[in-house]
């Protein structure tokens, strides 16, 4: 009984460990002049992510690379089919150019690139395929090449229109940081022991409990986001966390991971890279064939649907 409820409080942590993390490094930030982009892509992004990037590196500490890639997959096909399925239902999303043919082909090319990285059995006629430190470091330079991408494009926008950010005194911003990466330890550690657990438990596999329930909660932050977002029709911040998230999370969260330690890869999991892949061209042509770079209401139910029969699958499968 003890593993399910700090499974559970281990979701909370990690959603509040966040929050404090991003409230209290973006206010020390502020306060000695980092500008609201800079902010906004260092801090923000990483604290968003900052569940899967947690999880990932306890998972890899602690030899379980079955958690570690499936958070990371089901991550993302929960950001296109669940998050963004409930944010266009809520309100259309129409997104600029920018976003339909460079930063939805950059996801689309982390979800490519972890496919033929991890397939060492079928690519080299290796026995064992594996994500090596060589193949980390590879994930990690696409992520340095986005984000020197992404510091491009954002000193030609208006950002006028971001929140003020809250300032604190010092010492509440510091102890915010500090109570922020406790939790965020503290909370993925109890997540990768309790999937561990849970799995034996009920004879399931760890990869179904991390694509699934795993994936989902360390999603949270992305979700009230980008709910958020669309309830205030802000359609470019829900897309742009979506994608930044999927890439943020195949490029640096996993590429972090196999750095640290090679992650023997189960060739189970290419049907989640395919699903993945598979989600992200379906967001690309879906954008593209609406005539307004729009995702619609009825795509959305579409996704919330694909998502839902996805997970069917995976419980069948076992």
């Amino acid at each position: 009984m003890i593993t399910y409820v700090l499974f559970l409080a281990g979701f909370v942590l990690l959603v509040y460990g966040a929050n404090w993390l991003v409230n209290g490094a973006s206010s020390i930030a502020q306060r000695y002049g980092i500008s609201h982009v800079v902010i906004g892509m260092t801090i923000v992004a990483l604290g968003t992510s900052a569940p899967e990037l947690v999880v990932n590196l306890i998972a890899s500490f602690r030899g379980t690379a079955d958690v570690a890639l499936g958070n990371v997959l089901g991550s993302n096909i929960s950001n296109i089919f669940l998050i963004l399925g409930i944010s266009a239902m809520i309100f259309p999303l129409m997104v600029n150019r920018n976003t339909l043919w460079k930063e939805v082909p950059f996801a689309l090319l982390g979800a490519l690139v972890i496919g033929v990285l991890a397939n060492d059995i079928l690519l080299d006629g290796i026995s064992r395929s594996m994500i090596y430190r060589s193949d980390g470091i590879i994930l990690v330079l696409f992520f340095i090449l986005f984000m020197v991408y992404a510091y491009g494009i954002s000193k030609n926008r208006n950002t006028s229109d971001i929140s003020a950010i809250r300032q604190y005194p010092v010492w509440v911003s510091v102890a915010m940081v500090a109570s922020g990466m406790v939790a965020l330890i503290a909370g993925g550690r109890w997540i990768v022991q309790g999937a561990v657990e849970i799995a034996y438990t009920l004879g399931m596999s760890e990869a179904l409990i991390s694509l699934t329930i795993v994936a989902i909660g360390t999603s949270l932050p992305e979700l009230a986001t980008c709910v958020a977002a669309a309830i205030k029709r802000n359609a470019d911040i829900v897309i742009g966390n979506v994608l930044g998230s999927n890439i943020f999370n195949i490029f640096f969260v996993l590429g972090t991971s196999a750095v640290i330690k090679p992650l023997p890869f189960n060739h189970l999991m290419n049907f989640d890279i395919i699903i993945g892949f598979a989600a992200t061209i379906m967001l690309w042509l879906m954008l593209m064939s609406s005539g307004k770079n729009t995702l619609m209401r009825w795509h959305g139910v579409l996704f919330l649907a694909c998502y839902v029969a996805y997970v069917v699958y995976l419980v069948i499968r076992g």
